[in-house]
């Protein structure tokens, strides 16, 4: 089924309503994670075709925000239903590109949709303000209008999701965007075109390509059409973006990497934490931003703690996303697995002890990677100092709360964080004293549509979802009518 349906997105761009080839008629290939097959040929873009896409989607624009609220909603929610109706052949498709287990690729479809559903709804509720005059004869009142053309770089870890989570407050906004989603994972966002062709999303309003990443970038930070740049990725890629629109000042968001904190209190339900940082550490492989990065843990649970984690971490099955016995499916490219095997190799050099398993994992020549767990790690290690991305699990001891905290903000990185207590009393304690934008309290799953996902410090700025995500997609109008006395 996910075949037929690589087969059926012709392996083009979409610009302005059409599928569309490089002008050179160049392609690269979309290979399977798991096994390395080709399984799709996608337009190699660059510059000429960026420009195409802003040129579309500056015509599209005053047409899309003049359109009524309610009409702007009906057609989301129109993309929204298309895409609920299909979750099955768009999870394998994930899953073929991508790598991940169809279950989890099945969830991230329903997540993604729920952004769309959300601001199909939030897209009738942009309010502008009445505010006091300073004299009788004036009149104040504020607008909110789009902010214009906004351009999205997302990553590969959740093709589907991410590209949603952005889209779908900008059209809500009545912003019109062009998209350039990872070269490793076109298809999940080429099919996103497909059904909002289909759901009436009128020509220019969404535009996607992939291919030359640099020259796309450039292209669209030069722009003064484009108005607004979202972006999830790297710290290093972000703040390079940052820089290159600040020439033309640019609004931006951005969600960059993470290094969680996961701290695991004396007091805490051990089954719990186990069961929360399971769900956290090795979802998706451990590839995203948000996953448990450094496992702090009080002293006098420690080895229990470590115990219950190998136990559970022992009935993981490492295997092809698209069989349904697997919970954990290969990372994106041979390149991320030897990095983890890297990391592995300096965390024991500098004294980490293996955990699990009993030995070091052998080298292998394909994606996947043996999940490990890493003891006696201290903060001064390179494995605590930097955003692992992949299935390694590094346990630090702590004594006491003020250590905990201490640990936990020692990073420039700002994104999530973890904790499990029984204590009411600490939650609010430690959860007001950690510098992140997101915390979660005996919970390991945290995202979700309703919420404002963002991070602190070098972990970016902005909120994506909740009645938030739409403030950054708008501009504040300020009026003034005088000559009323």
């Amino acid at each position: 089924m996910a075949l037929g349906l690589v087969k059926s997105l012709h392996g083009t761009a979409f610009i302005n309503g059409s599928w569309v080839d490089a002008h050179d008629g160049s392609t690269f290939e979309v290979t399977n994670p798991a096994d390395e097959t080709v399984i799709a040929e996608v337009a190699n873009c660059g510059e000429e075709e960026t420009k195409q896409a802003i040129n579309a989607a500056v015509e599209a624009l005053p047409v899309w925000s003049a359109l009524p609220a309610k009409q702007k909603s009906s057609i989301l929610r129109k993309w929204f239903e298309l895409i609920t109706a299909n979750i099955e052949e768009l999870a394998e498709l994930l899953s073929l590109e991508q790598g991940k287990p169809i279950a989890e690729a099945r969830a991230e479809i329903a997540y993604g949709a729920s952004y769309i559903e959300w601001f199909a709804e939030e897209a009738k509720r942009i309010y502008g303000d009445t505010i006091p005059a300073p004299g009788p004869d004036k009149r104040i009142i504020t607008l909110k209008q789009p902010v214009g053309v906004v351009a999205c770089i997302t990553p590969w870890n959740f093709p589907n999701a991410m590209l949603t989570r952005k889209i779908a407050p900008a059209l809500a906004a009545g912003c019109t965007v062009v998209c350039k989603p990872a070269n490793e994972t076109p298809l999940s966002a080429l099919i996103l075109a497909d059904y909002a062709l289909k759901a009436g999303i009128p020509d220019g309003v969404i535009n996607i390509l992939c291919g030359k990443t640099n020259e796309i970038g450039e292209t669209l930070t030069a722009s003064k059409d484009v108005r607004k740049l979202t972006f999830t990725g790297s710290t290093a890629v972000g703040k390079k973006l940052a820089a290159d629109c600040a020439k033309t000042m640019k609004r931006t968001t951005m969600e960059l990497g993470g290094n969680a904190p996961f701290l695991i209190f004396g007091d805490a339900d051990i089954d719990s934490a186990v069961s929360g940082l399971m769900a956290s550490k090795f979802r998706n492989s451990g590839q995203t931003c948000v996953c448990a990065n450094r496992i702090l843990v009080e002293d006098q649970i420690y080895e229990q703690f470590a115990n219950a984690l190998k136990a559970a971490t022992q009935k993981l099955v490492i295997g092809n996303g698209l069989d349904s016995n697997t919970s954990m499916g290969p990372l994106i490219h041979k390149a991320a697995s030897n990095a983890c095997q890297e990391k592995v190799a300096v965390s024991l050099q500098e004294g980490a002890q293996l955990f699990w398993p009993d030995e070091i994992p052998a080298e292998t020549s394909d994606n996947f990677a043996q999940p490990v767990i890493l003891t006696n790690v201290t903060s001064g290690m390179a494995i605590s100092r930097e955003e692992i991305f992949g299935p390694i699990a590094p346990l630090t001891r702590f004594t006491g709360e003020d250590e905990a905290i201490h640990l936990a903000n020692d990073t420039e990185a700002g994104l999530a964080a973890y904790l499990y207590t029984k204590d009411p009393s600490r939650m609010i304690r430690v959860t007001e004293s950690l510098q992140y934008g997101i915390v979660g309290i005996n919970e390991g799953i945290i995202s979700n549509e309703m919420a404002p996902f963002g991070g602190m410090k070098e972990s970016g700025n902005g909120r994506e979802g909740s009645k938030y995500g739409l403030d950054d997609y708008l501009e504040i109008k300020y009026v003034c009518i005088g000559g009323l006395a």
